[in-house]
């Protein structure tokens, strides 16, 4: 299985578990959000990215200059509750 797959079958268990109403939501949040034109400024898979420093779990500033010096860089987003 590829990983598209993998990530089809797991939205789509994701999307059985929602009701009605928050998938409603959820689709009527992400339609708002691409009317907004956000999409258009966002930075694009593979596109160079400014550098930044932030805190790592314990609290201690973690460079990206210093990490893509290891190898690739992958950043994720997570939008949700925690």
């Amino acid at each position: 299985m590829t990983l598209q797959e993998r990530m089809n079958a797991m939205k789509e268990t994701f999307e059985r578990t929602l009701s009605p109403e928050k998938r409603d939501i959820r689709y009527r949040a992400t339609e708002d959000l691409r009317r907004s034109g956000i999409l258009d400024r966002v930075i694009k898979v593979g596109a160079p990215i400014p550098e930044f420093t932030l805190p790592n779990a314990r609290g201690e500033k973690v460079s990206s200059a210093d990490l893509h010096s290891r190898g690739p860089l992958v950043m994720t987003f997570y939008r949700g509750v925690w």
